[in-house]
């Protein structure tokens, strides 16, 4: 409810923005606006249009300026006012010239309504451990629970929610969660009825449902658990929570064996969704779901859930979130690095494409750990699992600083691209800076990221639904204030990469090591400007009477934000020094007729139905500069020591990273992760491709072939599509493709 205090809202004139305008350049990449208009413009049903990039800066930041905890409290003055008004026209300047950006998430949710509904949608990612918990005060509790009973539900339940809000969910699956997991006590007679008139009827009883009045005529729900689902998220959650617990005496005490849903009044396939947007799924996709979970359960009886039973059930919950269309569902399982069971679960292949290609899959080490071997050879067979340092992430924030005992000891695991580590419960809050950009925008480089680390904090004082949430982010207030285009910005200010060689060195077992030799200058400037985020993180915590953040630098793998500005991802390295990256396109898309009259190669997706591949030939920043290294030419040595770098010197949480291989490198794998495993709190690796199949996000081209492209575009995207009509499609509606992360795996939005 909004106080008095809050009854005039900060915002910016349109003056200002004006003005703005006149004399800031949106620093634009090649697929910079095309990508905004494709993912971040929303849809403005009263004007007929979509949003152009000042409507969208001023919506992000008045809705992020707004969560100031002195305008709702009523300590803020006609000073404070002032102040924080400054500070939004700084905010807008800064984003409008893409010299930073919030995450992805910010730029679709914030200002919204969707906002005000629901806090946890300002953040992109979670993080819960697979153990019997308490729903506590949260929006979600089943009525068969008090609020303070642990059920085995929960995590499930957790997960199912903030995938369905578009967050992406790490999950642990650690032999020290699975153990609490109880027997499975019995066996569930699952029973799904649909009423004939709905208009899933017969895609539902395809699937096993039953219509509802003939198998009420037959059968008694005096021993049955029912459940009539309401058509709302929260009751998908519920159905699945319902079905879970009946297994398990602690939430059943009176035993049934049989659970009855009723899938009556959810809305059909292609209604449109209000709130978050987009088109319905139909009740399909859950349906399948809850068979497939109940058969899961059901073959457990008498014996105890496994980590890869958890995680199947993780990954059916996510297959049926991506079903639903609007959203990508990202998800991590982390287990044992001794679980050979987990760790194989996906040479299964029958499993693999049926559920489980839903989630990346992490093994947790310490620093004892030494067996690199069996993960290395997995890894040179599918890329999986990655590595995450639970130790590292406990005991230390930036490693400069060294061990510091239990800093932030409540860590179970990470996000789903493992940049942020995470307690039980507690999300990512993000924002990059892209360094090259705003420099030559005359900002100040230490003025940039306190406005990134003000900018996150304020995000901690959103409402959240979950009560777990709520104590750990009250607890931390953690902040990621993240840089991007890493690599650019450091051939263009020291001409030179941050790795300048190796040293050979001689460990006491006899073992040598190629120890990398760091670029002084680079590291005198990250650590400049890491203490510039923690001294604006102080600040602002003592003016709003807030304990300092636990921990506040990362580095995100980008991805879509990063094409917004034109640089390198994250950390990475640019793909290639030419390549053709492809994007993909709802065919109902309004922008599709603007590109294919500038010239852009148009084609239907050979993977998907009603989604239309568009090639954009793209030249590397830097490409011509004599430094300049692509992820297909730089080294798997030099790519572990520059995360290395960014974790010693700028990331006190972690630096989300994905290692690119060669074939031949495969027998240096297990060397490296043994050599950087008290250097490293998480990383992932893959082969590096060379687009060895059809319609490949991104392929690598040589100059020529990138010239022939770009001949034949013949006209200004943006020009173009303002000259045409047809804004009769809704761009908010339908995600396709395209993530918030590199590697593919988090939410757009």
């Amino acid at each position: 409810m909004m106080t008095a205090a809050m009854a005039t809202k900060i915002t910016l004139t349109a003056d200002f923005i004006a003005q703005t305008e006149r004399e800031v350049t949106p620093h634009w990449g090649e697929l910079g606006w095309v990508t905004y208009k494709r993912t971040y413009a929303r849809w403005l049903s009263e004007q007929n249009r979509t949003e152009e990039w000042p409507e969208t800066v001023k919506r992000v930041v008045e809705g992020n300026i707004n969560l100031d905890p002195r305008l709702h409290d009523g300590t803020a003055d006609a000073q404070v006012r002032a102040d924080l008004t400054q500070e939004a026209q700084r905010l807008f300047r800064l984003i409008y010239g893409l010299a930073a950006t919030p995450s992805g998430r910010n730029l679709w949710i914030s200002g919204t309504d969707y906002q005000h509904r629901n806090g946890d949608a300002l953040n992109n990612c979670w993080f819960v451990a697979i153990r019997p918990q308490a729903y506590g005060d949260s929006h979600i509790v089943p009525d068969y629970l008090t609020a303070n009973q642990v059920a085995v539900s929960m995590p499930f339940s957790f997960m199912f929610d903030q995938l369905m809000k578009g967050g992406g969910v790490g999950f642990s699956v650690t032999p020290d969660n699975v153990r609490q997991m109880p027997r499975v006590d019995r066996q569930i007679d699952l029973t799904i009825v649909i009423d004939a008139a709905s208009a899933s009827y017969a895609d539902s009883v395809a699937l096993g449902a039953v219509d509802r009045t003939e198998w009420l005529r037959d059968h008694t729900l005096a021993n049955a658990r029912y459940y009539r689902l309401p058509d709302t998220r929260e009751g998908w959650v519920l159905a699945n929570a319902n079905l879970i617990d009946a297994h398990f005496d602690a939430s059943n005490p009176t035993h049934q064996r049989q659970v009855v849903l009723d899938i009556s009044d959810i809305r059909p396939k292609d209604a449109p969704i209000h709130g978050f947007g987009g088109t319905a799924s139909g009740p399909m996709p859950l349906v399948e779901m809850l068979f497939d979970i109940n058969q899961i359960l059901n073959d457990a009886v008498g014996r105890d859930l496994t980590a890869v039973d958890c995680t199947d059930m993780g990954n059916l919950i996510g297959k049926t979130v991506v079903a639903g269309n609007v959203r990508r569902s990202a998800e991590l399982a982390l287990g044992g690095a001794a679980d050979q069971d987990f760790i194989t679960m996906k040479q299964d292949k029958a499993k693999l494409y049926h559920h489980r290609w839903a989630s990346n899959n992490s093994v947790a080490v310490d620093q004892q750990f030494n067996d690199y071997q069996p993960v290395a050879a997995a890894i040179q067979q599918n890329g999986e699992p990655g590595i995450v340092n639970l130790e590292l992430s406990r005991n230390y924030g930036r490693l400069v600083d060294g061990r510091q005992e239990g800093i932030d000891g409540a860590v179970e695991g990470t996000n789903p691209c493992g940049e942020i580590s995470l307690s039980n419960g507690e999300p990512c809050n993000l924002f990059e800076v892209f360094p090259s950009v705003a420099e030559e925008q005359g900002w100040p480089l230490e003025d940039a990221f306190g406005l990134g680390a003000r900018y996150t904090k304020r995000v901690t004082f959103s409402h959240y639904d979950w009560e777990v949430s709520r104590k750990a982010i009250q607890k931390n207030r953690r902040i990621g204030v993240s840089m991007s285009g890493i690599q650019d910005w450091i051939l263009k200010t020291f001409k030179q990469r941050v790795v300048t060689g190796f040293e050979t060195q001689t460990l006491a077992d006899g073992t040598t090591v190629q120890r990398p030799v760091y670029n002084q200058l680079a590291v005198d400037r990250v650590n400049d400007l890491y203490q510039a985020v923690v001294a604006a993180d102080a600040a602002y915590s003592k003016t709003l009477g807030c304990q300092p953040s636990i921990k506040h630098t990362t580095v995100k793998p980008s991805g879509t934000v990063a094409k917004l500005a034109g640089v390198s991802e994250g950390m990475h390295f640019h793909y290639a020094r030419y390549l053709i990256q492809r994007i993909r396109f709802q065919d109902s898309d309004p922008l599709l007729p603007a590109l294919r009259a500038c010239g852009y190669k148009v084609e239907p997706d050979v993977y998907s139905q009603n989604t239309m591949c568009v090639e954009f030939p793209v030249k590397a920043a830097h490409a011509d500069n004599p430094a300049f290294a692509s992820a297909g030419e730089v080294s798997m040595a030099e790519q572990f020591a520059t995360q290395a770098f960014l974790q010693k010197y700028w990331s006190d949480n972690a630096v989300s990273c994905t290692v690119t291989f060669q074939p031949e490198e495969g027998d240096q794998i297990s060397g490296l992760l043994r050599q950087y495993r008290n250097a490293i709190k998480s990383t992932s690796l893959l082969p590096y491709s060379g687009a060895d199949f059809k319609q490949a996000p991104k392929e690598p081209i040589d100059a020529a072939t990138y010239q022939q492209h770009c001949a034949q575009i013949t006209g200004d995207v943006a020009k173009k599509f303002a000259e045409l009509t047809g804004h009769h499609d809704q761009k908010d509606v339908e995600l396709v493709d395209q993530s918030d992360c590199a590697g593919g795996a988090c939410p757009i939005r």
